[in-house]
């Protein structure tokens, strides 16, 4: 049964700041494009990945769509392709908007296909020719998304960190974000912008208060409602917004995700959440007739490593969009199958003995994370779950038993891989009962090790948790 995890993409690929975009009969996901074991955001040139709208489970690369160097103002390419949007216009093409790390200016590139080469096209600028944000007041042009509709086009943006941080000689606006709509060139700003999105400095009484604007602009038409999409200030979570008008006004309606789960189940502390967080940078998108939101975590023990996610959401019909929970099967269409093999990496929370954390995470400390052994992408680069210490664990959701029964039985069964110098116990449970409990000795290569296995009935998910001495590592278990 050919079954797709999160992260979605093949382990070796880290596509963050994902915009989901259906044009014709297929998805395509653009997204900036970190490096394993990167050392800034957003290190490698824009890909592209694309999938058949009827079937998430098969996605295939693209290739190279844009390089860094082909930006007039980056001739060496010493600044790298922060998070991109992209939209077909009213001449058929599609343009790439995008924003070169700290510049503060937005470039557009252009390609007669989604997926094609994309050549540089202008910098977004006023009728009078002065670019955006070059002038004292104007926003900070950082993370754009472009909407059009009934040939009209509108380019949003902002950047709202507190306290605000002036990173260019020229004083920038950080109060909200912006929408501006834009000349059928696509390149022409009509006129000034409108604020839509409080920051954190001047949210009192608004009713985004917790939630502000930070970065991660995004824009989708869904159910006939505008929803307007950001990273809050908190970093961690999707946040929406919603209007009758792609220009509003803008009601605050809630946060769609978060990489830490914060909001769900009553999680509150980034310290004692069910992941590492970091930024966070999505959107949602109806494929096949049902909506999904594009998301990203962090791996490598650092935060410029981020790969992408997605799960499936509702959309009620007064426009709510209840938070979801992060899963290891989000774009599976269901629980995966409570039999064979599956790697480590898909664990979709992790977690120490003494909770979490923000930010990077030194190697050999008390935090587990993932990692990559081999380089960038390179393609058996063994993404695995390192430095799992006493007490340490990690929850892979959802597995379902019904199709295990009916087909072959019912699994009897755990092995697990591992390596490193632990010793002791690992002990599997659906996260209230323990299913098995598999001894662990020490190895420097890969070992593998099985006990009985105890397999629910129903819907449940696999929590693995470490006890004894020592360090492991852990790359994937078998259910038989």
């Amino acid at each position: 049964m050919k079954q797709i995890f999160n992260p979605f993409l093949p382990s070796y690929e880290y596509i963050p700041d994902g915009e989901p975009h259906v044009f014709g009969d297929r998805v395509y996901l653009f997204g900036s494009h970190d490096r394993a074991h990167g050392t800034a955001f957003c290190q490698n040139d824009y890909v592209c990945w694309s999938a058949p709208a009827g079937d998430l489970k098969s996605w295939q690369y693209e290739g190279v769509i844009y390089k860094k160097e082909q930006d007039p103002l980056n001739p060496c390419g010493e600044h790298t392709l922060f998070a991109p949007d992209v939209c077909r216009g009213q001449d058929g093409r599609y343009y790439l908007f995008y924003a070169l790390d700290f510049l503060s200016v937005i470039s557009v590139a252009v390609c007669d296909t989604p997926a094609g080469r994309y050549k540089f096209y202008g910098h977004v600028h006023f009728k009078d020719g002065h670019l955006l944000s070059s002038r004292a007041g104007e926003p900070y042009a950082f993370d754009p998304a472009v909407y059009a509709e009934g040939g009209r086009a509108y380019l949003y943006i902002g950047y709202c960190p507190y306290p605000p941080r002036h990173l260019m000689q020229v004083p920038k606006s950080y109060t909200h974000a912006w929408v501006y709509e834009l000349e059928p060139d696509m390149l022409t700003l009509k006129g000034g912008g409108t604020p839509i999105a409080p920051s954190f400095s001047n949210s009192a009484g608004t009713g985004f208060e917790g939630h502000e604007f930070f970065e991660a602009s995004s824009m989708r038409k869904a159910e006939g409602r505008y929803y307007f999409i950001w990273s809050s200030y908190y970093g961690h979570e999707l946040c929406y917004a919603t209007s009758s008008s792609p220009v509003g006004p803008f009601t605050f309606g809630g946060t769609i995700i978060s990489n830490g789960d914060i909001g769900m189940n009553g999680i509150t502390d980034e310290n004692d959440c069910n992941g590492y967080i970091g930024n966070n940078h999505g959107s949602i998108e109806k494929i096949g007739g049902k909506w999904y939101v594009f998301y990203h975590r962090h791996t490598n023990g650092t935060s410029f490593s981020r790969q992408a996610c997605a799960e499936r959401i509702d959309i009620l019909p007064d426009g709510r969009i209840p938070q979801v929970e992060m899963t290891s099967c989000g774009l599976n269409g269901g629980p995966l199958f409570a039999r064979g093999v599956y790697p480590a990496y898909i664990a979709c929370n992790l977690r120490s003995a003494a909770g979490t954390k923000r930010g990077d995470i030194p190697r050999g400390g008390e935090h587990p994370y993932f990692y990559q052994d081999g380089e960038d992408g390179e393609e058996e680069a063994g993404l695995h779950i390192a430095n799992l210490k006493d007490g340490a664990n990690c929850t892979f959701k959802y597995f379902s038993a019904e199709g295990a029964r009916a087909a072959e039985g019912v699994p009897h069964k755990i092995t697990v891989t591992v390596r490193g110098d632990a010793r002791g116990k690992l002990i599997i449970s659906d996260c209230k009962n323990t299913l098995a409990s598999v001894d662990i000795a020490p190895s420097e290569g890969l070992r593998a090790f099985s006990a009985e296995f105890a397999c629910p009935c129903g819907t449940f998910a696999l929590k693995f948790t470490f006890r004894g001495s020592g360090a492991l590592d852990f790359f994937g278990f078998g259910l038989e």
